[in-house]
């Protein structure tokens, strides 16, 4: 039987993935028809981006799954009509740029690189780093990306700590779950790094509360979740030094509004949601292996736990 694969995304995307999706599918054995439109009731499979416009999925009467293209599902996870497998995306390119962009933030801190520079101040003072092995960077959340982030930075002989809601066990990192958990990781987390699903229970993580749990003047890197952290709060932490500086990738409004006042505060870098990316290539075989799946009956890989939200 004909497997009908509708692509529900951006019109740009479309000449990139369908070339790409063609290739992979051919090569996978499965009987296909790709396109952008097919009556409702004729679709197999969902190809999805969020802002695409789809929200109504009742009509898909004969839907078998829903693969997005992106790895944040929070806009659609709720939707009532959305009742066939969600898979996410968990792309080995998304995690492999995640984890570069990760390392180079951690070792911007570690290493003091702003202070050389941004000041050229023609003043003599040196002042070596400590070595990777004593300093603490703890990863809150310890997904796919979480994971990949904190075994790249033990295997640079940082002492890496992470915390998840429930128990995980990674070789060369020590962690923690559960509310416990939590206080546990940030009182020895010189820099975090915030790699949480955005979901009503990792709202403002970091907060008043927790952010005063932390060395004082600890680091903070943000390519999560806009709303991991209570902005009021961590601007205050900013002002006081409890917090020293901070690295933000991602926001509660996107883009960053000019008038923001991380745009201008001193100790906060902003970047433009550039942490990673959905790479075409990778993730359209992630997409085809799922629909591969599909067709033979065996399981669907990345699927979402409705109720946890991720």
């Amino acid at each position: 039987m004909t497997a009908n694969i509708l692509f529900s995304a951006r019109p740009e995307l479309w000449p990139v993935y369908q070339p790409l999706m063609t290739q992979y599918l051919t090569n996978a054995g499965v009987v296909f028809q790709l396109g952008t439109t097919f009556e409702p009731d004729q679709v197999d499979y969902v190809v999805y981006a969020p802002n695409s416009g789809l929200r109504d999925f009742a009509p898909y009467t004969r839907l078998k799954a829903v693969l997005s293209l992106w790895a944040g599902i929070e806009s659609i996870v709720e939707n009532d009509t959305l009742t066939v497998p969600l898979a996410r995306m968990v792309d080995h390119g998304l995690t492999q740029g995640m984890t570069e962009w990760v390392v180079g933030h951690v070792l911007r801190y570690h290493l003091g690189m702003d202070r050389h520079i941004t000041v050229q101040d023609r003043v003599w003072a040196p002042d070596p780093p400590p070595l990777a092995s004593d300093r603490t960077v703890c990863i809150l959340g310890l997904g796919a990306l979480g994971e990949a982030a904190a075994r790249a930075l033990s295997t640079l002989n940082f002492n890496v700590t992470g915390w998840s809601r429930s128990a995980k066990a990674i070789p060369g990192v020590t962690c923690f779950h559960g509310e416990d958990g939590l206080r546990a990781a940030l009182t020895q987390a010189e820099i975090a790094v915030l790699l949480l699903p955005d979901t009503p229970a990792t709202e403002n993580t970091l907060n008043a509360e927790t952010l005063s749990l932390m060395p004082k003047g600890a680091h903070i890197i943000n390519p999560g979740r806009g709303p991991l952290i209570d902005d009021h709060a961590l601007l205050a932490a900013l002002d006081t030094g409890q917090i020293g500086h901070a690295t933000l990738d991602v926001f509660r409004v996107e883009p960053l509004p000019a008038s923001h006042p991380y745009w201008t505060h001193p100790n906060v870098t902003v970047t433009p949601h550039i942490a990673s990316e959905t790479r075409p290539v990778t993730s359209a075989q992630v997409i085809c292996e799922n629909i591969r799946r599909g067709e033979a009956g065996e399981p669907f890989l990345h699927l979402v736990d409705r109720e946890l939200g991720y």
